[in-house]
């Protein structure tokens, strides 16, 4: 990952996000310390998962479709005691 200082980003911004389209992450720093990264729109889309909607999700599960009903066994263990 490329670091930039926040004053050359700036000054380069149309550089960092050509770099973070095909190279990939930028980080940009401020007085040495990080503290933002730039993404391009595929990766962020990636990362956050908006690429698909829950039903879509849920299609792609490998029991999507499988005859019968799922059974889901539920922990018996004692839950743990809270004092108020």
């Amino acid at each position: 990952m490329h670091s930039w200082q926040i004053q050359d980003a700036k000054a380069r911004l149309s550089q960092v996000v050509r770099d973070a389209e095909q190279e990939g992450p930028q980080e940009i720093t401020h007085h040495g310390r990080s503290v933002a990264v730039l993404l391009s729109r595929s990766e962020y889309a990636r990362l956050a998962g908006t690429g698909s909607s829950l039903v879509e999700f849920m299609q792609r599960s490998p029991w999507y479709g499988e005859p019968g009903e799922i059974h889901i066994e539920r922990d018996q263990s004692p839950t743990r005691k809270v004092d108020l």
